[in-house]
Formats: C-alpha cells, sequence, structure tokens
C-alpha cells in the first residue's frame, strides 16, 4: 500500500498592530478578532465536509500572518482544537504559531505549549534600534532573544527566529551584531530573509520618490555569505535557501510540504490552498470572508486546476530551492546540458551533478529562481 501523503492546515490570522512598510501579505491593522475566530472554525468544518472520504488528519499545522500572536493565546488554542475535531491531528503533528516578540511572554508560551504547539517562530528582523525602526518594527533589540528564552523555559524545542538583511540603515556591522544576538538564543532553526520592494508597498513608494535607498545587491550578498558562515559554524545547516536547521528534526516540516508540492487546506481571509493539483485562494477581507461562511458558501474567490506543465514547472522552481535538489533525470535533454552548464559555472554542485543530484552550490542558492528558470524547458 502506498504510504498516505502528508496534509497541511494553514491558518492565515489577518491582524497586526501596525504594518511594515516592506510588507505585501493580506494584513488589517483593524477588525473583529472572536468574530475572525468563529468564521475560521466555520472555514474548518467546511473543510471536513468537502474533504469527505479524502480527509486525513493533519500531519502539521501552522499560524501565520499578520501577527498570530495577537490574537492571545486563548484564541489560539481555541482554533487548534477546532483544527482536532475537524479534520483532525496525526500523531507527532508539528505546530507552528508565529510569534511577535512583544507578545510572547513566558505565560503565553506556556499555555500554547501545554496547548499542543510544538514550535513557535518569532519574528526578530535584527537586533539593532535603528534597523528595527527602518524596518517599522515595534519591539526592542533585546526583545526577540528575551522571547526565544522565555519559549525554552515554557518547554519548546523547536524554537525558529526570522531574520532580515538589506534594510537601507543597516550596515555589515549591524549584521554582524544581529546575527550573534540571534545565535545567542540558541535556536534550532533560522530564517533569513533578503529585503524586497515589494510592489504597492510603503517601502515601494518610498524608494520610488528617493526618499530610501532600494536594498545594495553588493550587500546583500555578503550578508547573505555572512549568515551562512556564522550559522554553519554555530551547527545550523542550510536546507533551504532562507532556512537553516540545527538537523532533520529542527526543519520545518510545514514549509516543507509546500516545497515538496504537498497538500494543505489554508484557512482565513485570503489564505491559499492546494490538494492534488487544485489551488485556490479565498476572499481577503475578513469582513467578507465571514459572511460567506456565516452563509454557508466557500469563501474561495480563485480557482486554479494545474496541467503537467504547470506542476513540471513548480517542482523544479521548488524542488532546486532545498538541499535535497532535484534527481537529473527528472529534466529533459536541454535542461541536463543546462545543469552542466551551470555546474560549470560554479551554481550547480559537480560532484552532485556527477551522481545524478541537481543542487545549488552558495553561489546557485544566491541566484536560485535565475538557475531554476533556465533549466526549465
Amino acid at each position: 500500500m502506498a504510504p498516505v501523503p502528508p496534509f497541511g492546515v494553514y491558518v492565515h490570522v489577518p491582524f497586526c498592530v501596525s504594518r511594515c512598510g516592506y510588507c505585501d501579505f493580506n494584513t488589517y491593522l483593524s477588525g473583529d478578532h472572536d468574530a475572525y475566530v468563529e468564521a475560521a472554525e466555520g472555514e474548518l468544518r467546511l473543510a471536513r465536509d468537502a474533504l469527505g472520504e479524502a480527509a486525513r488528519p493533519a500531519n502539521t499545522v501552522f499560524f501565520g500572518g499578520g501577527t498570530p500572536s495577537l490574537l492571545g493565546a486563548d484564541a489560539l488554542v481555541r482554533l487548534l482544537d477546532a483544527v482536532a475535531a475537524t479534520v483532525g491531528l496525526a500523531p507527532e503533528a508539528e505546530v507552528t504559531v508565529e510569534c511577535n516578540p512583544e507578545d510572547a511572554d513566558l505565560a503565553a508560551m506556556a499555555a500554547l505549549r501545554a496547548a499542543g504547539v510544538t514550535r513557535v517562530s518569532i519574528g526578530m528582523q535584527s537586533a539593532v534600534g535603528h534597523v528595527l525602526r527602518a524596518l517599522d518594527r515595534r519591539h526592542t533589540p533585546g526583545g526577540a532573544v528575551r522571547a526565544a528564552l522565555d519559549a525554552r523555559e515554557a518547554g519548546f524545542e523547536h524554537v525558529s527566529l526570522d531574520l532580515i538583511y538589506g534594510a537601507a540603515a543597516e550596515s555589515d556591522a549591524d549584521w554582524e551584531q544581529t546575527l550573534k544576538a540571534a545565535l545567542s538564543a540558541e535556536p534550532d532553526h533560522v530564517s533569513v530573509y533578503g529585503l524586497t520592494v515589494e510592489p504597492g508597498t510603503r517601502l515601494a513608494a518610498e524608494v520610488a520618490r528617493g526618499a530610501v535607498a532600494a536594498p545594495d545587491e553588493d550587500a546583500q550578498v555578503r550578508r547573505y555569505v555572512l549568515a551562512d558562515e556564522r550559522l554553519a559554524a554555530a551547527g545550523l545547516g542550510w536546507y533551504e535557501v532562507a532556512s537553516w536547521a540545527a538537523g532533520p528534526g529542527s526543519r520545518c516540516r510545514h514549509n516543507e510540504g509546500y516545497w515538496t508540492s504537498g497538500d494543505w487546506w489554508g484557512v482565513g481571509p485570503g489564505a491559499h490552498s492546494h490538494l492534488d493539483g487544485v489551488r485556490w485562494s479565498n476572499v481577503r477581507r475578513p469582513q467578507a470572508y465571514a459572511r460567506r461562511i456565516a452563509d454557508g458558501a466557500s469563501p474561495a474567490a480563485t480557482h486554479e486546476v494545474l496541467g503537467s506543465r504547470e506542476r513540471a514547472v513548480e517542482a523544479v522552481l521548488l524542488g532546486l530551492r532545498r538541499i535535497e535538489g532535484l534527481a537529473l533525470d527528472s529534466l529533459g535533454p536541454s535542461g541536463r546540458e543546462t545543469a552542466a552548464a551551470q555546474a560549470r559555472s560554479g551554481r550547480l554542485d559537480r560532484e552532485a551533478l556527477a551522481g545524478g543530484r541537481v543542487t545549488l552550490t552558495r553561489t546557485g542558492r544566491l541566484l536560485a529562481d535565475q538557475v531554476a528558470l533556465a533549466l526549465i524547458e
């Protein structure tokens, strides 16, 4: 009998206290939290009914946002209980909650851990005050480290920190300080993202009128290389272009489901879902979302059936980002020739390629999307 493929549940919490200038996520500064929770519970019941015989317990649950921790531990526990009561939770399920440092005190961490949350991901971004201000972050420079230590005290084995490099206000020394502070908290997982200027954001408008400099590409390369060196020295190895973990058991299994084209149901306004080659997304505004759920209607606003070509393209784009890479024989003749050329240029690992795997070097990781697009025939 073939193994049952893993299934994830993503719960999008669309609320934030303030909007960071670089953020293009579906978030809102005000809204009825209780109405949101009730609507999300309603969508979970809808998911149970829609899945029918195809239903299987969730191997992973991820509360993202927005700022999930802004709801408070009681509401998050209520939603996790709703997941368990509807689609179900597999034994040893990974349950992640994204937290902002200012919401993540010891009492909240303890309540989440007692309820079955296994992993917290803390939005640190930087450990330098003027960089945090440039990123519109509200927490103090030491807040994320304190939150990580509180998570450990509350019993969390898996603690992740998210960092952002490349703000115009940031120097190489600032980034070095951030990495040092992050590692002082002894996380078993770190995600590192280069600042990007997304269309429609406040940062994009500021860059367009010259009020803020666009991220410097050379500086971003230096910061990524330094992060890779410092994290590796601390025992954290890269397993995805922007993700480092202390070992296989510290990887984010939920995100690995995305990168391997797995199945997941996205709950909440603007949440995206994917099941067996069908992809859809919910209406974005919380009030419209709640109305649809109250009326017993699907909250889906978009719907796409992926053909074989789309699936093949996504398999390359997503799979190449992982340390396991791709099987060379999964590429066509032109793709295999391109892979050989990319290896000669230093972007793909020559030894791995000789063994039939297509994997990125550090140089290749810096150009991952370009390499992937070159391999697609």
